[in-house]
């Protein structure tokens, strides 16, 4: 059910690190600190990496679709945005660091992004550029909108993956949503002459601006006690995303 790989995934960073499979969807072993520190180097965007935060969603994505899962293994870093699959983790001894993208895109505007970075933004929406531009009004920021057909518009597509590649932005926030987010970021990163991190992190800017509130997910206690409690709230409420993880793990271990 795991598995785990090292070397070919630690080009361009400061140590090599491994890569674990779970649930057939790659997870690098990394801290929430380590992944901030990685992140914090100025030349680590020279050439363009990116970073995916995988959740139950993608997860069961992924499984049904090998083009989809290729967006997620060439990934430079990819980060268990799901507390259920964490904790699935833990007791099958793997334990994947819980790092969520909501958490790094708050840590990177408090602490790593400083004025004179340049940063680009692909948003859902008007709003939340206009949330960020207000909240942020020291920093510059390249913004793009695509429109709600992106995902079949070919040559929309392809202007969301110029507007990535040229730029020279140290970040590129890529907020539209999972597979268009990964599949652009995907695209830029075949080009060796694109540059920057981009960063795959759903809507992690609407709780950085405060239009979504809460936890990213309501798993909140640790441990099989925990994760049970939640799957019977996630029955009764709705929450698709915990209910899921337990159906994937199971049909999984068959």
């Amino acid at each position: 059910m795991g598995s785990t790989t090292s070397g070919i995934f630690a080009t361009g960073r400061k140590k090599s690190f491994p890569r674990n499979s779970f649930l057939g969807a790659p997870f690098d072993d990394l801290r929430f600190d380590e992944v901030v520190e990685l992140l914090e180097s100025p030349e680590i965007g020279d050439k363009f990496r990116y970073v995916v935060t995988p959740n139950v969603d993608h997860v069961v994505r992924m499984d049904q679709s090998k083009q989809l899962s290729q967006y997620y293994d060439r990934a430079w870093l990819s980060l268990c945005d799901s507390k259920p699959i964490a904790i699935l983790s833990q007791a099958l001894s793997l334990n994947l660091p819980h790092v969520t993208g909501c958490d790094l895109t708050v840590a990177l505007f408090r602490s790593v992004i400083r004025h004179s970075d340049h940063i680009a933004i692909i948003a859902a929406n008007e709003q939340i550029v206009s949330d960020i531009r207000r909240a942020f009004p020291e920093i510059v920021f390249r913004t793009h909108i695509p429109p709600l057909n992106v995902s079949t518009d070919i040559e929309a597509f392809e202007r969301y993956v110029e507007f990535a590649k040229e730029g020279r932005d140290r970040f590129i926030f890529i907020a539209i949503g999972s597979p268009q987010s990964e599949r652009i970021a995907f695209e830029v990163s075949r080009d060796p002459n694109s540059s920057g991190v981009g960063l795959c992190i759903g809507a992690a800017l609407e709780f950085l601006v405060g239009t979504k509130k809460g936890h990213h997910y309501g798993c909140e206690r640790s441990g099989w006690n925990g994760f049970a409690g939640s799957l019977q709230n996630s029955a009764a409420f709705g929450d698709t995303h915990t209910h899921s993880c337990l159906l994937f793990a199971c049909s999984s271990r068959k």
